[in-house]
């Protein structure tokens, strides 16, 4: 990696507050510039693509089992925590 040099004007409260987290974090007022900047660009590289879920149907034989298409919610959790004491 090539390193430049280059001097950047930042406000007085700013680089005191950003000294003072460097020495909390144990870090230099570089790696937050650096952390900061990175930041700015991933923010910035524009849209993304949209996340699409993928379709997971199936096509299932018979459908719910009888108990479940009869009894609703009720009857789905009762078959989650059959034999868990739920």
């Amino acid at each position: 990696m090539k390193e430049m040099k280059t001097t950047v004007n930042i406000d007085d409260s700013l680089l005191t507050a950003v000294k003072s987290l460097a020495r909390e974090e144990q870090t230099t007022l570089r790696a937050l510039i650096e952390e900061g900047l990175r930041g700015v660009l991933r923010t910035r590289e524009g849209p993304r693509k949209p996340f699409r879920l993928k379709d997971c149907t199936f096509r299932g034989g018979s459908g719910m089992r009888p108990e479940v298409a009869a009894g609703g919610w009720p009857a789905i959790r009762a078959i989650i925590y059959e034999g868990r004491g739920g």
